[in-house]
């Protein structure tokens, strides 16, 4: 089933972003009540921070990483070579409800950083880039967060992922 994804095209930004908008819920609480077990928003006051991992945290992901490797699926060369960020990047924002301080569980943020350090040539300078993508760049221009829980943990919202996608400032007619 895996080896059966292909890519046929792209879509355009401004397709994107009304191809997307009826899925936006106003808030966690929105989609949790409706049932859902995945959602986007569009946040509100976004803030990006990070923080570094101590070396024992780091240590922890490497063996995490190893031990899904060894479980046997399409990722495991990928896991295999992953090598686990040395910060912890979060997001502070607000919804229809609230506001959120939730961890950024996206490991395209992580590949972010791992791609501007080896460009930008340190930590420092990639964190710095980071910063300004996530804390002015994407509010400007939109953004959305997917946000998902657990069947177990149906009431513990985790931040998947950030997409770039205009804000048109309408909602849906769906």
């Amino acid at each position: 089933m895996e080896d059966s994804i292909t890519v046929n095209g792209s879509m355009s930004p401004k397709d994107r972003a009304s191809f997307l908008s009826p899925l936006v819920s106003a808030s966690i609480k929105e989609a949790e009540a409706a049932g859902r077990s995945l959602a986007l928003i569009r946040p509100r006051n976004t803030r990006f921070f990070y923080k570094a991992k101590k070396p024992d945290e780091i240590e922890q992901e490497r063996r995490l990483y190893a031990e899904a490797a060894r479980q046997g699926s399409f990722f495991d060369e990928q896991l295999k070579a992953l090598e686990p960020s040395p910060y912890d990047f979060r997001f502070k924002f607000e919804d229809g409800t609230g506001p959120h301080d939730c961890a950024n569980g996206d490991w395209e943020a992580h590949a972010m950083f791992f791609n501007g350090r080896r460009r930008e040539g340190s930590d420092q300078a990639a964190l710095d880039w980071m910063s300004k993508t996530f804390n002015e760049e994407y509010p400007r221009k939109g953004m959305l967060f997917c946000v998902g829980n657990m069947a177990k943990r149906h009431h513990t919202w985790q931040l998947l992922g950030v997409l770039r996608v205009d804000d048109t400032g309408q909602t849906s007619l769906f």
